[in-house]
């Protein structure tokens, strides 16, 4: 299975947890595909971006739009927090683009992660 397969446009939800196992979910974009085994979204400062910071560990769920149950799960580990550079600044842009200046201001950081595991939604 390929993130290729599957529409953008979804819904998506993020899952991490603090140092202490407090779980957050929060809904998150079509990840950006960077090669086979790394993904990649752009964080604001918020508890997503925080727990990732003392716990690498998280969970994505995507559904496909259009209805049904079409979608995957990915298992990740934090691979690098780009906080600054060319790459942040093409999701800030994009951002404003597809959102809003504001929404591009508050992207802080670009959140590599490693695929561990693929699973279908069902």
């Amino acid at each position: 299975m390929t993130l290729d397969q599957y529409k953008p446009g979804g819904t998506g939800v993020m899952a991490t947890a603090d140092a202490k196992g407090v779980v957050n979910t929060a809904i998150y974009a079509f990840p950006r595909r960077i090669d086979e085994q790394t993904v990649a979204w752009g964080m604001t400062a918020r508890r997503v971006y925080q727990n990732l910071r003392e716990n690498p560990n998280a969970s994505y769920l995507y559904i496909e739009p259009g209805g049904g149950y079409r979608g995957f799960r990915l298992t990740l580990r934090l691979k690098e927090l780009v906080e600054s550079g060319p790459a942040l600044e093409e999701v800030r842009e994009n951002t404003r683009k597809v959102s809003s200046p504001a929404a591009a201001d508050a992207v802080r950081a670009l959140a590599y992660f490693t695929i561990v595991e693929t699973r279908p939604l069902v």
